[in-house]
């Protein structure tokens, strides 16, 4: 029950952010919720289609495909006042990053994967959305961009898999990897902390 309430609010702050950047590009109503749409359930479609879960759940029941449209239909109509929530929305971000990196984890354990393949999915969950996203509006993705957000993702789904090995819960895996991923992330945010990049090369 926890693990299906997290991924809808993970869907509500993926489908948010990912119909602002829509609405920023000045694509029609058709365009940001297709981009809402693709950045919430994304990340989850290429979960299932790793783990041989067909259909994905995302497009084989109504609830997250249903509330990723909403959603964006919201933003859409109601933009400017979303997008004085810009900090309000990068928190939601950084949690539904959290949410879907520990329930993308859990969902691979419970396929029977191993912990390695666990920890690579649920990251890959927690970031494929917005991967997707960027390509869709030609930008390079936020993934690239010496930006703290796939690691902690993968923080996250690592202590998932951690706390499966300890005999823990899965209740108490997905607590702690979504939050210890969410504060990783808003730190990285508040800190402008980021990766090194290459020295500039000298002529």
């Amino acid at each position: 029950m926890l693990l299906k309430v997290l991924e809808l609010v993970g869907v509500v702050a993926f489908a948010a952010s990912g119909s602002l950047v829509a609405v920023s590009k000045r694509l029609d109503i058709f365009g940001v919720c297709l981009i809402g749409l693709f950045t919430a359930i994304g990340g989850g479609v290429i979960r299932d289609v790793l783990l041989g879960i067909t259909p994905p759940t995302a497009l084989n029941t109504w609830k997250f495909f249903t509330t990723a449209v909403l959603t964006s239909l919201v933003v859409f109509f109601l933009h400017a006042t979303v997008r004085r929530l810009r900090r309000e929305i990068l928190v939601f971000d950084a949690v539904g990053m959290g949410l879907f990196a520990s329930s993308g984890a859990a969902i691979a354990l419970e396929a029977g994967t191993s912990g390695q393949a666990a920890c690579l999915i649920g990251a890959t969950t927690a970031i494929g959305g917005g991967v997707l996203r960027d390509v869709l509006v030609n930008e390079m993705p936020l993934l690239l961009h010496r930006d703290l957000y796939a690691i902690p993702a993968l923080i996250g789904s690592t202590v998932v898999v951690a706390c499966s090995n300890l005999g823990l819960t899965t209740d108490v895996g997905l607590v702690a990897g979504t939050v210890l991923a969410a504060v990783i992330r808003l730190l990285a945010l508040w800190r402008d902390w980021n990766l090194p990049g290459p020295r500039l090369l000298q002529d």
